[in-house]
C-alpha cells in the first residue's frame, strides 16, 4: 500500500540503560533505517532513553505526535526493568494485560526449557487492545497496537519481527540514492552543493567527510524518491566537481 505524494515518517525509541552506559552498542538505528526505507517511511527522529518509566512515556508522546509511527526497541523481556509495555500503556490510557495468544506462544517455546515462570510470563504482557508481531527467534512476540510497534532490543530478533511486518505498513515512494565521492575538502565544495541541491528540489545532497591515506575527502550521497530526478541531480553534482576542479568516483571512496 503506498501512496506517492505523501511523505511518511517513523520515530524511534531505543529503550535501555545499556545503551546509555556503552555497555551496549545499539546497531538497530541502522537496520530500522534502512528497513523503512523500504517500506517508503523516512525514519525523521531517534530518542535513545534510559529504563525509566517517565522518560519512556514523555520520547514516545513527542515522537507520536510528529509521525505516522512510533516504534520502540528495548524493554519488552522478562525481567524487572522491562518497563516498555508498562509506559506505553500508561501513555495510551490503557491497562496492562496478558494475552492469551502470546501466553501460549511463551507456553509452547517453553515446553522443554522449564514452563512457563513469573518472569517469562512477563513477555506475554501487552497493552490492552493490542495484536502480536511474530517473533521466530526466541517465542516471545513483538507488539502492535495500530500505528505503534514495540520490538525487542536484541538486534537479530529486531530484524526478525521487522521482517515479519514487511508489506504490513502503508508507505509512500521507496527512498533511493547514489553517492560520488573523492579526495574534495567539503568545504571547498559547499556552495556548488548547495547550488546543486537547490536546482533539484526533488532531491536532498548529504555530505560525509573522511580522512583516508593521509588525505581529507568527501562522498556526496544524492536521495529522491524519482529516479528521473536523482539522476539529473547527479549529472549537475558530477560536472560541478569537475568544473571546481576535482576529480571523484561514482559509488563513493
Amino acid at each position: 500500500m503506498n501512496s506517492p505524494e505523501k511523505i511518511w515518517t517513523a520515530g524511534l525509541v531505543i529503550i535501555g540503560d545499556e545503551i546509555l552506559s556503552g555497555r551496549t552498542h545499539d546497531k538497530n538505528i541502522a537496520q530500522v533505517a534502512s528497513w523503512l526505507q523500504v517500506q517508503g517511511i523516512r525514519l525523521a527522529e531517534v530518542r535513545v532513553v534510559a529504563d525509566d518509566e517517565d522518560r519512556i512515556v514523555a520520547a514516545f508522546n513527542a515522537l507520536r505526535a510528529d509521525n505516522d509511527y512510533v516504534f520502540t526497541t528495548g524493554g519488552i523481556g522478562p525481567t524487572h526493568d522491562d518497563i516498555t509495555v508498562d509506559a506505553i500503556a500508561k501513555a495510551l490510557g490503557v491497562e496492562v494485560i496478558v494475552h492469551p495468544e502470546a501466553r501460549a506462544i511463551l507456553e509452547k517455546y517453553y515446553a522443554d526449557k522449564g514452563g512457563v515462570n513469573e518472569g517469562r510470563l512477563r513477555m506475554a504482557r501487552v497493552p490492552q487492545g493490542a495484536e502480536l508481531i511474530r517473533n521466530r527467534m526466541s517465542g516471545a512476540p513483538g507488539i502492535r497496537l495500530g500505528n505503534i510497534f514495540l520490538m525487542a532490543g536484541v538486534p537479530h530478533i529486531t530484524a526478525g519481527m521487522l521482517d515479519s511486518l514487511t508489506g504490513e505498513l502503508e508507505g509512500g515512494a521507496p527512498l533511493i540514492a547514489e553517492t560520488v565521492g573523492g579526495f574534495i575538502p567539503e568545504s571547498e565544495v559547499a556552495v556548488m552543493l548547495r547550488k546543486v541541491e537547490q536546482a533539484h528540489e526533488q532531491c536532498q545532497i548529504g555530505s560525509y567527510p573522511f580522512f583516508k591515506e593521509g588525505k581529507v575527502g568527501s562522498n556526496f550521497v544524492v536521495r529522491s524518491t524519482d529516479q528521473a530526478a536523482l539522476d539529473a541531480c547527479m549529472a549537475d553534482l558530477c560536472k560541478g566537481l569537475e568544473n571546481e576542479g576535482f576529480g571523484y568516483t561514482v559509488g563513493g571512496i
